[in-house]
């Protein structure tokens, strides 16, 4: 039938630029223009008559005649190539890859497919170039991504040390003022401290000077008590500043030992008595005689004889200072209350502060660090501090000390 139509099949399809190839249901070449002739390197109608397996590459026999039975079967037209890679094979046994668009006609009554045919070499080479290209662009921005990340973590990190180092720079800063502050305030402390009891032992030896007389002697003695006792304040005001500094500098050393605590209550007792205002009275703790501690006695006796004198300093004429001990298996427990002035609600936050002073207890003197002091030795020992107080009706002091160093 080609044989016979042959001029019409050279010119419909030998101008053709894509290869056209027509089978049989047996899967033999019947015709194929030149341009089939050229991709597949065979010469003119040397292709005719050959199966069609000559222009396939051997790794799909096994599964094109399959497929082609299918085809067949369907009788409907199919591009081939779409969405995967094709190949034919040359006469010399070179592979490329192709493109082919299969239509299946009868005629005659005999069932043919023409094959149309295009090699897609040069675009598979660019396509592989844009890929390759694709695939080393998107490396190169994986890469510059994770630079730009980096860099963008370094920044986070300089820029997080430069947000610490201002923070620093700050708190160093309030802490400078803080410090300045806290001179100016304890200069301001000393010249008040120093300077009223200094006037009061210069004013008492001038005055001690002009009684010589032996009937004078009871003046002569109020004298010598008022120097006495202006003494024994700025020996503890020295004795408070050196605590200051030994617990700075860390050059605090503990002694522990066993003591009965009603050894420790008779002598603050004994020295606070002799500060008494007119109508004050202690109560002594009741059933105190075998409480028994092994702690730094010193340090117990200093803060219990702090918080009585405190007592006895804040609270008017004719009141009451009591002292309250209780111990179970692990701690003791020393109470002092008072009916004095109390502490101001606004004020309390502050009271265990280094030269810090209550709002009503200006006009009395006190240097303000002697609770910071007290504080400071209860922690050291593992023990713990605490008031309550309310103004103008009082304050009780609870210190909670093991009853053993740790």
């Amino acid at each position: 039938m080609f044989k016979k139509d042959q001029d019409i099949f050279n010119i419909l399809l030998g101008s053709v630029s894509e290869g056209v190839i027509i089978v049989d249901v047996q899967q033999h070449i019947v015709e194929a223009n030149e341009s089939a002739e050229r991709m597949f390197g065979y010469r003119k109608k040397e292709m005719a008559q050959l199966p069609l397996n000559t222009l396939i590459p051997r790794n799909y026999h096994a599964a094109h005649g399959a497929k082609f039975d299918g085809f067949m079967n369907q009788n409907k037209n199919r591009q081939m190539g779409v969405g995967r890679d094709i190949y034919g094979a040359r006469k010399d046994g070179s592979i490329f890859p192709v493109e082919a668009g299969l239509n299946p006609f009868t005629i005659y009554d005999k069932k043919y497919v023409m094959a149309l045919v295009t090699d897609i070499s040069v675009r598979k080479q660019q396509n592989d170039e844009i890929q390759k290209l694709n695939a080393e662009l998107e490396e190169k921005v994986a890469d510059r991504t994770k630079e730009l990340i980096a860099t963008i973590s370094q920044l986070e990190v300089e820029n997080n040390k430069r947000i610490e180092a201002e923070k620093d720079a700050n708190i160093a800063l309030k802490r400078e003022r803080e410090l300045n502050d806290l001179k100016t305030k304890f200069l301001s402390l000393v010249s008040h401290e120093f300077k009223t009891p200094l006037s009061g032992i210069l004013t008492s030896t001038i005055l001690l000077g002009k009684y010589k007389l032996a009937e004078q002697q009871e003046k002569r003695d109020k004298h010598i008590k008022t120097i006495s006792d202006k003494v024994h304040y700025l020996n503890n005001i020295l004795n408070d500043f050196l605590s200051i500094d030994r617990l700075e500098t860390g050059n605090v050393t503990y002694t522990f030992n066993t003591f009965k605590l009603s050894k420790v209550v008779n002598e603050v007792v004994y020295h606070a008595n002799m500060l008494l205002k007119e109508g004050q009275k202690i109560n002594y703790p009741e059933h105190i005689d075998e409480i028994s501690l092994v702690q730094d006695e010193k340090i117990i006796e200093l803060t219990l004889s702090n918080l009585v004198h405190n007592a006895i300093k804040y609270s008017s004429e004719n009141t009451v200072i009591d002292i309250k001990v209780t111990q179970d298996e692990q701690t003791t427990t020393i109470m002092v209350i008072d009916d004095g002035i109390g502490i101001p609600e606004a004020d309390q936050k502050n009271i265990f502060n280094r030269y810090f002073r209550a709002e009503n207890a200006l006009i009395t003197q006190g240097t303000g660090i002697g609770l910071n002091i007290v504080q400071t030795h209860i922690e050291n020992l593992e023990g713990t501090i605490c008031f309550t107080s309310e103004e103008n009706k009082g304050t009780i002091f609870t210190i909670t000390i093991p009853n053993a160093a740790k």
